[in-house]
């Protein structure tokens, strides 16, 4: 029973028992009723009394009171009643069956019996126009019996609401750990392995059940396998740290023994040494914001003098290399946060689009103050480059991550750079974004909430 297939079986079972069941009592019920009259009078009696009325109606309200009698029994009566004249018009102006005209017409042209007729129901209007009140047996139909009492429709419409219910809580049942497995996948797919989703479910016991374990299990064994490899790399980096400082001492002492005759040679070691010295240093500082050991400062900073520092540093480097770095919108701006850590992931991103923007062009930096949502701000950073294939686009921050055609190793960088950089701003409670622009280059958007 603790299956789901079962819980759904049953569910629907009982709900159409109990629709079944209403619907039969309902019609038993309203059964008993008629037969329970028709016990007390027979059908005779009940239109003799129906004629007796309409006649009394007749003489004391006239014909126009008649009719609405009329309407009004015919809504209520099983049988199909009719007022027809001599020539089987009916008073409603209803379609009358061709027997009951007929019927009507041939009695009409009969010579008048020599004695009173019982069964013949007359109702005689104030002008002397005589009617006859004609029941038709014959046009008793099923829907005419079920949308007559209360008695019917009542238990009908109980049972509806009560399968209704039964159905609406199978639904929940079923789609609200499944809302809990979405927003866990969300978080997931954001980069948050933490939620789980099996302790939510108490002691349910079915087949959503053994997948939110599952789910949870597979989780687990991520965070894990993400923190041994966040621990492996950073380990790694720091047993690097004391080779390469032997290396460079090394290399110090060779210097000043090959007394100028290995120049190139060592130049070319030295900067191999350098170019691993900063690879080890942003390893370092991409596993210290992966392991959350790297917490921001929390004070007041000027992000708009930061975007402003930044720009006419990164300025200063590119116009060697016929490049430029523009600022087309700054306003001064608080938010919280630490500014040695914004500064350089914002630099990261501005370096990166200067070393790939087309020469002879420039990279433009705004802010803006109101972004997508109320409480935060939007910086820009577009370069003139060839961009980055589309399909790359969400890979772009990933670690070590570098695009054939467009950004290749040749270019510099070990693909380190923007993964830091987005650790940096997601640690500010903010996002970076790539797309490219459909007039050529690529658009970095920072988003990052502003200090109230």
């Amino acid at each position: 029973m603790h299956r789901l297939y079962w819980k759904i079986f049953l569910s629907f079972w009982v709900a159409l028992i109990l629709f079944a069941g209403a619907t039969m009592y309902a019609a038993s019920h309203f059964l008993d009723r008629l037969r329970e009259q028709q016990e007390l009078t027979s059908p005779f009696e009940r239109f003799r009394s129906y004629a007796a009325e309409g006649q009394d109606i007749a003489e004391r309200d006239g014909v126009d009171a008649l009719r609405k009698w009329l309407a009004a029994l015919d809504r209520s009566e099983i049988v199909p009643l009719f007022i027809l004249d001599h020539d089987g018009r009916d008073l409603l102006d209803r379609e009358v069956p061709e027997r009951l005209v007929e019927r009507v017409v041939r009695e009409a042209n009969r010579p008048p019996p020599r004695r009173a007729e019982p069964w013949r129901l007359f109702i005689v209007l104030p002008d002397r126009t005589e009617y006859r009140l004609m029941p038709d047996f014959q046009a008793v139909t099923l829907g005419r019996v079920l949308r007559r009492p209360r008695v019917i429709a009542l238990p009908i419409v109980i049972a509806a609401v009560m399968s209704g219910l039964v159905c609406l809580l199978l639904a929940r049942y079923l789609t609200a750990p499944i809302g809990r497995l979405r927003r866990a996948t969300e978080a997931y797919a954001a980069g948050d392995l933490n939620p789980r989703v099996a302790p939510t479910l108490g002691s349910r016991r079915d087949e959503i059940a053994d997948l939110a374990r599952a789910f949870d299990h597979m989780a687990q064994r991520l965070q894990e396998l993400m923190s041994s490899q966040r621990q492996l790399l950073s380990d790694v980096s720091h047993e690097l740290r004391s080779p390469l400082a032997r290396l460079q001492v090394a290399l110090g002492l060779a210097r000043q023994r090959a007394d100028g005759r290995a120049t190139v040679e060592l130049d070319r070691i030295e900067s191999e040494t350098e170019r691993l010295n900063d690879l080890i240093g942003q390893l370092l500082s991409l596993s210290r914001l992966e392991a959350g050991v790297m917490k921001p400062e929390s004070e007041p900073i000027d992000i708009g003098e930061i975007l402003t520092t930044v720009a006419a540093d990164a300025d200063f480097e590119a116009r060697a290399n016929n490049r430029r770095v523009e600022v087309s919108q700054v306003a001064p701006t608080l938010i919280r946060g630490d500014a040695a850590l914004l500064h350089s992931a914002i630099e990261n991103i501005v370096r990166n689009a200067v070393r790939y923007t087309a020469e002879n062009t420039a990279v433009r930096l705004s802010l803006e103050c109101s972004g997508r949502r109320p409480g935060e701000l939007t910086i820009c950073i577009r370069d003139y480059g060839p961009g980055v294939p589309q399909e790359m686009l969400p890979r772009l921050f990933e670690p070590f991550v570098r695009v054939d055609d467009a950004r290749d190793r040749s270019r510099g960088g070990f693909g380190l750079g923007l993964a830091i950089a987005q650790k940096a701003i997601r640690l500010h409670g903010g996002k970076v974004t790539a797309r490219n622009e459909p007039d050529g280059g690529l658009s970095m958007t920072i988003t990052l909430p502003v200090s109230s």
